[in-house]
C-alpha cells in the first residue's frame, strides 16, 4: 500500500496504492468538502489541475444531501464523477469547529446542525457507516480536535478517549468492509494523533495508535492556535516515533512554506482550504509570493498571475482581466484564481517530489521556504 522509494534527511519521497490508484508523494490533497471544489470547480478540471487525491467531509455530506443519498447513486466516486483516489474526513474537526453546536460524551457526540438546528449523533461506529456509504478510499478515524493551548488534564483524557474510539473504529470498518454490498471494501482506515502541544502526549499517543498497524496515520490537532514554531516543534518530536513504513498526514496545513518544511520534517500528506479559499478573495500564490490581485497596480497589467506558471489560466488569461472578473463579483473570476492556485499547489508538489528524486530537497528548501512566504 505504501513504499518510501527514497529518503533525504528525514524527508520521503514514497508511492501509495489504493483501490482507485496509485499516488505519489509527498501529495498535496485538493479539498472538495461537500464533493465539490468551491469556486466552480469540477472533477474534470482536478484532472487537468493534476489532483491526484479529492478530500470531502463526512459531516458535511451526512448533513446534505445525506450519505444513503450518496450510497443510493454509487458512493462518492460515481456521484461527483471523480475516478481517483478519494480520502474523507470523519467529521471529528466539527467537534472542534462548531464548538457552540455540541456536546461530547464517551460514545460520541451530540450536534445540532449548522443548516437547519436538527438533533445530529456521530460517534465511531456511525462515522464509519457513513464514510462506508460514501465509498471513499481512505476513511478517517473519528477523533476529537482541542483547541490550543488547551489544559494538560484536559487533553490527557480526550487522547484517550481518541484512542478508545479509534479500536471501535477499527473494529466497525473491518465489519462494514466484510458485508457484501459495501460500496468499496479495500477502504483503509488511518488513525490520528492528537495531544495538543504537550510533548510527552503526542509522543504516547502516537505509540498507542501505532500498535493497531493501520494503513496511515495522521497528525491532527495543529494549526489551530499555536505558533508555526510549535507545529514544527511537534512534528519534530512526534514523527520519530511515527511507523517508518506508513504514511504520515499533517491535516489542514497549510502554505507552502508550511509543506515545504513539514516534507522536510518527514511528512507526506497534506490537505488545506488555503489555495482555495485565499483564491476566491484574490490573493494568488506565485513562485514570487502571493499576489494581491485586488491592488490598484493590475488593473492595466496584462501579464500571467504568474510568468513562471502553465496552468490553463496563466496561459490564457491576464492579471487585469482575472482582476475585473473579481471586482465585478463575476463567478468566472473565482473559477480561474481557484483553478490557478490549485494548479500551484500540485504543480508545488511535483517540484517537491522532483527535487527529492533527484537529491536536491535540501537546496530546494533553501531557496523556496521564505520566498514562497512573500507577499508582493
Amino acid at each position: 500500500m505504501f513504499k518510501v522509494l527514497r529518503t533525504e534527511g528525514r524527508a520521503r519521497r514514497g508511492e501509495f496504492t489504493c483501490a482507485h490508484g496509485t499516488v505519489q508523494t509527498p501529495v498535496f490533497q485538493n479539498v472538495g468538502t461537500q464533493g465539490a471544489i468551491k469556486g466552480a470547480v469540477s472533477a474534470h478540471d482536478l484532472k487537468e489541475l493534476g489532483c491526484q487525491i479529492e478530500l470531502s467531509n463526512t459531516y458535511h455530506l451526512h448533513v446534505r444531501p445525506g450519505d444513503q443519498i450518496v450510497r443510493a447513486m454509487g458512493g462518492l466516486h460515481r456521484f461527483m464523477n471523480w475516478d481517483g483516489p478519494i480520502l474523507t474526513d470523519s467529521g471529528g474537526f466539527q467537534v472542534f469547529s462548531l464548538s457552540s453546536l455540541r456536546r461530547i460524551k464517551e460514545e460520541g457526540v451530540y450536534f445540532s446542525s449548522h443548516v437547519d438546528g436538527r438533533k445530529i449523533f456521530m460517534g465511531p461506529e456511525e462515522s464509519m457507516q457513513i464514510q462506508s456509504n460514501l465509498g471513499s478510499d481512505i476513511a478517517m478515524a473519528f477523533d476529537e480536535c482541542c483547541e490550543n493551548p488547551s489544559p494538560y488534564d484536559y487533553v490527557k483524557r480526550s487522547c484517550e478517549r481518541t484512542t478508545r474510539w479509534l479500536y471501535r473504529c477499527k473494529a466497525e470498518l473491518d465489519r462494514l468492509n466484510r458485508l457484501p454490498d459495501t460500496v468499496n471494501p479495500q477502504q483503509m482506515l488511518f488513525g490520528i494523533n492528537q495531544g495538543g502541544t504537550y510533548d510527552d502526549l503526542r509522543v504516547q499517543h502516537m505509540k498507542d495508535i501505532a500498535q493497531l498497524d493501520l494503513p496511515g496515520y495522521a497528525i491532527g490537532g495543529l494549526a489551530v492556535g499555536e505558533s508555526t514554531e510549535t507545529m514544527y516543534h511537534i512534528l519534530d518530536v512526534v514523527l520519530p516515533h511515527a511507523p517508518q513504513d506508513k504514511p504520515r498526514y499533517l491535516m489542514g496545513v497549510g502554505t507552502p512554506s508550511n509543506i515545504i518544511e513539514a516534507v522536510w520534517r518527514g511528512v507526506d500528506f497534506f490537505d488545506c482550504v488555503m489555495p482555495t479559499r485565499n483564491a476566491r478573495h484574490g490573493h494568488l500564490f506565485t513562485w514570487d509570493g502571493i499576489r494581491n490581485l485586488n491592488n490598484a497596480k493590475y488593473q492595466l497589467d496584462d501579464r500571467p498571475i504568474d510568468e513562471r506558471c502553465g496552468c490553463p489560466v496563466c496561459r490564457n488569461y491576464s492579471r487585469a482581466y482575472v482582476r475585473h472578473l473579481l471586482k465585478a463579483g463575476e463567478m468566472l473570476g473565482q473559477r480561474l484564481a481557484v483553478m490557478h492556485n490549485l494548479w500551484f499547489y500540485n504543480n508545488l508538489m511535483v517540484e517537491i517530489r522532483n527535487a527529492l528524486d533527484e537529491g536536491r530537497f535540501a537546496a530546494f528548501r533553501d531557496q523556496w521556504s521564505e520566498t514562497l512566504s512573500k507577499r508582493i
